[in-house]
């Protein structure tokens, strides 16, 4: 595998444009979704038996779909719907953002970036995230992989992201994620320039990222280095 941290300037054609991946790059899910499954099962005293098939269920990502299962599985009467509301507003209370992150993300804004997220995930848990983290006031537009049915690395969810940030994908930008597949590839796919963060095992074949970091404040440091 080669990963490259190779000097790429923006020129004059190439827009500011800084797509964002959320989980695990901006926020840190996995904290949060294991507060809010335990809280989820002390409210409706469920054992631990629940909790653990619910840890599994969601390691990657929860649905309402999780919920109907749960309710089968355990005999519960409360409906999936309510389930899945009380999961996603304590998911929104549980996940956090730090503060440098947004501190980081203010700066680009001061400097003419524009800033999206580009999430796989349902879009009302996603947005409650970016609502409970204060990350909301400071993006522009936001694409989550269950507006479409589509998930990263598929293009159309880039596109739908740049859309709503009211700007083109043709014009350029960037993509910043831990997801080699779906963030770095995906942002390959979509044309734009890459920045991952650590931590993922890198798969055979993947074309290499523009930069590595460790931390999305040094993948900030990068894209703010950019425009000087």
């Amino acid at each position: 595998m080669c990963l490259c941290d190779a000097p790429d300037r923006l020129t004059d054609v190439q827009q500011r444009l800084a797509l964002f991946d959320l989980d695990g790059t901006l926020v840190d899910r996995q904290a949060a979704y294991t507060d809010a499954v335990t809280s989820l099962c002390r409210d409706h005293a469920l054992g631990i038996s629940a909790e653990q098939w619910l840890l599994a269920r969601f390691a990657d990502r929860a649905t309402m779909n999780d919920f109907k299962e749960l309710r089968a599985v355990f005999v519960l009467e409360v409906s999936a719907a309510d389930l899945w509301q009380e999961y996603v507003d304590l998911m929104a209370a549980a996940v956090t953002c730090r503060p440098e992150v947004l501190e980081g993300l203010a700066r680009l804004r001061a400097a003419a970036w524009t800033i999206g997220v580009i999430t796989n995930g349902a879009g009302d848990i996603q947005r409650a995230k970016l609502a409970g983290t204060g990350l909301a006031d400071l993006v522009d537009g936001v694409a989550a992989s269950g507006d479409l049915e589509i998930r990263k690395p598929d293009r159309r969810l880039f596109e739908l992201g740049a859309t709503r940030c009211g700007v083109s994908l043709a014009d350029g930008g960037w993509m910043v994620g831990d997801n080699p597949t779906g963030d770095v590839g995906g942002g390959h796919q979509a044309g734009l320039r890459t920045i991952w963060l650590r931590g993922r095992p890198w798969p055979d074949g993947l074309p290499a990222a523009h930069h590595v970091v460790n931390d999305v404040t040094d993948a900030i440091t990068i894209l703010l280095a950019e425009t000087e």
